[in-house]
Order: structure tokens, then sequence, then C-alpha cells
């Protein structure tokens, strides 16, 4: 893959993550603002940036199209659409779910508590794997070398005194994992927000993950942790439906 699509890809991934202005970029990317401009005038042109009336950079429309089309080919968010949405009934917290696609986990379905604050999770954008429990839950399923692929461009940045930073660490939380069948962020990348998932696997091996995920303040860990049976129990409805 060329340098110049490499950035493109990852210049769309920050502007999805929040609007930014020329500067901002060109700042985050190391490169001048003419540079910077430059490609984002390529990325309006073909209809994947469009620039807001504040000056920054925000992803378009035709690009939402795109990854409509794309996930509508994911059998994973077709087959756990209805059972999904049958949990987040029954529990009332934020419920996603989390696909393996190549060597990523990408957000293929969520459903949020609309009388809560908005989590920063959105369909399409990938998944933190090392700070999340969907992450974990994939990855502690995973054999060594497919997990090596997934971990391979992980930031291991601190993004709170839970984070964990180094693969070593990570190696054994997922050995814990596999072991009880289940996945926690205990404030690992926001500290106000946990999270509990589980495994969804197919004929072919784990293929995703669903999690509930609520602000701390509302649901601590151990009152998700209550709800594992019945996300459990979701998750092999999901299976059973994906063969």
């Amino acid at each position: 893959m060329s340098q110049s699509v490499k950035r493109a890809a990852r210049i769309l991934d920050s502007i999805a993550e929040q609007p930014k202005s020329v500067a901002q970029l060109a700042e985050d990317f190391g490169i001048h603002r003419s540079t910077m401009f430059r490609e984002l005038q390529t990325l309006e042109e073909v209809g994947f940036a469009r620039r807001r009336k504040d000056g920054t950079y925000a992803p378009a429309f035709r690009l939402a199209v795109l990854g409509a089309a794309s996930l509508e080919s994911l059998d994973l968010r077709e087959a756990a659409y209805s059972a999904v949405r049958r949990l987040h009934r029954a529990v009332g917290s934020t419920v996603h779910v989390a696909a393996l696609v190549d060597d990523e986990i990408v957000y293929v379905d969520k459903v949020e508590d609309a009388g809560r604050v908005r989590l920063y999770s959105r369909v399409g954008s990938p998944v933190r794997p090392q700070c999340s429990a969907l992450g974990k839950a994939i990855l502690a399923a995973l054999p060594e070398t497919r997990r090596d692929d997934v971990l391979r461009h992980v930031d291991w940045r601190r993004y709170t005194d839970r984070t964990i930073t180094d693969r070593t660490a990570l190696d054994a939380e997922l050995q814990t994992v596999a072991q009880r069948c289940w996945a926690a962020d205990d404030g690992e990348f926001e500290d106000v927000v946990n999270c509990v998932a589980v495994p969804i696997t197919s004929s072919a091996g784990v293929v995703g993950a669903l999690s509930l995920t609520a602000l701390r303040v509302v649901h601590d860990l151990d009152e998700l942790k209550t709800r594992l049976p019945l996300l459990q129990e979701t998750a092999q409805r999901i299976s059973r439906e994906l063969g």
C-alpha cells in the first residue's frame, strides 16, 4: 500500500474520532499545512471528507454510505441484530457487537441507552483491543499467531491508571479471560466507563464479541457481572444463528 493511501486512511480515522482543522491534522501527522490541505482537498473531491462551517474537517456522506454497505455484508451484524435488541430491552445498558475483520476488530452494531451520556464508540470504527472488553474477549480466543497480527499496530499508550500498556501484561490478562470465558474493561480507556464482554463463535472459531457497557455511576463492574449469564445466553443464540 502506498504511503499516500495509508496516510489518507489515517486522516479519515482521525477526523472520524473528532472533527479537526488543517493545522491540527498537520501537527498530528508531522507534515506541512499545505501538504495536509492538499490531502484534505483530495478526500473532499472524492466525497470522503467535508469541510464544516468552522473550518474543521469531518467524514462525508459518501464514506457513511460505503460503510453502511460494508456493514450490511457482514454476517455477524445481521445474525446478531434481533438478539442484541432483545438484550438491550432486558438490561437497558449500551450493547455493542464487534467483529474480527481481517486483522482488525471493528464495532459493527451498537444500541445505546438513550437516557444516558453518549459513549465514544461508533459503528464502523476500530476497537482498541488492549483496553476494551470486546477486544480482550476476542483476543483470548485467538491462536497466538492471529493474536500477533491483531496486536501488531497497537498503540500502547496509557489512557487511565488501569490501562494495560505492554504485551506481557496483556497476555497474562488474556489467560484469565480464556479461563473464565468473559472479559472486562474496568475504566481502562475512560475512567468513568466499565464494560463486560463475551466472545461470539461460529464453526470457524471466534468471529466477534458482545458487550454491555455502562457509566460507573450508573452500574459498576460488579453490577454488570450479574448480567453475564444473559450476555452469554445471547452470544450463544447469535453463534447458533451463524452456524
